[in-house]
């Protein structure tokens, strides 16, 4: 079975979950990537992260946003994009970073991203304008960041856990995640307490590790209450990226700039950054191209 996120509610209603296995998609990004162990934690921690606020917050099919870390360690900027299917895609500027593990011997995120910079969400809903929303950076960690974004920026208690395994080989072994919203109504107390449980959790990676499903990773991390499913999604790394979608970005060219690659190079090879996937125009399509804009 491939990757999928699970939603569900607590029956008294005052909290909103979700739990995705992400591992495959990860896999992807990891692939097409070539990133290295530290990148590949925090590309793939920001992929689970987009993915589930997709899910909570997405509710048009042709809704989408847009998550952009800019940090101030190695890795440089992370953008990823999530839409309303259960897609994402996403890249890292520096793939080949590598670091020492941390105090607590685990890949070093944190360092990896930088603490010092922003997390921003563009949202881009059916019918409306974008709207983005933006947060400093408070841990690098990234699931204290996006739950620090759903505090300020949408005004919603909430907690986000996401974790990445990375083999010694800088394949990926598992990764996943969770997000709890608190909804009207939710007590106090009730928060507190599942505070506390959220804090005594193991990472999302050794429950996955374990063989927890997204159903009982939900388990755990609602302490015990009772849960009403609300609904399944199928969770994948998908590009949007096609020749026709570059053929338009070439169209937005100088005549000259275009000239000089038939004059120069025959023709232009274009790279999609989120996918890596690669679209040749021959010197006949770029001349088809000017004379498109004629």
């Amino acid at each position: 079975m491939g990757d999928y996120l699970v939603k569900a509610m607590t029956a008294d209603g005052m909290f909103r979950l979700y739990a995705v296995d992400a591992t495959e998609t990860v896999r992807e990004a990891q692939k097409r990537h070539d990133t290295w162990s530290a990148p590949s934690a925090a590309l793939g921690r920001t992929l689970v992260a987009t993915g589930l606020l997709s899910a909570a917050e997405l509710k048009n099919k042709d809704d989408m946003l847009t998550v952009r870390v800019q940090g101030d360690g190695p890795a440089g900027m992370i953008v990823a994009d999530g839409a309303a299917d259960g897609t994402v895609r996403g890249y890292i500027q520096e793939p080949h970073v590598h670091l020492p593990l941390n105090l607590v011997g685990k890949i070093d995120v944190a360092q990896t991203v930088g603490k010092n910079g922003i997390l921003a969400v563009t949202k881009l809903l059916a019918g409306g304008e974008p709207f983005t929303g933006q947060v400093p950076l408070v841990s690098g960690e990234l699931g204290a960041d996006f739950t620090y974004y759903l505090a300020k920026s949408e005004q919603i208690p909430a907690s986000v856990g996401v974790s990445v395994f990375v083999n010694s080989d800088n394949t990926i072994g598992v990764a996943g995640g969770f997000l709890v919203e608190a909804l009207p109504g939710a007590t106090d107390e009730k928060l507190r307490k599942l505070e506390e449980d959220i804090k005594t959790l193991p990472l999302v990676s050794e429950m996955l590790r374990q063989g927890l499903k997204p159903e009982e990773i939900l388990d755990r991390v609602a302490g015990g209450q009772r849960l009403m499913i609300l609904g399944q999604n199928d969770f994948a790394f998908k590009c949007s990226c096609s020749k026709e979608r570059f053929a338009k970005s070439l169209a937005t060219l100088r005549t000259k700039e275009l000239q000089e690659m038939i004059d120069e190079d025959g023709g232009a090879e274009t790279t999609c950054r989120f996918c890596g996937n690669k679209y040749n125009f021959s010197a006949d399509e770029l001349a088809a191209i000017i004379k498109s804009k004629d």
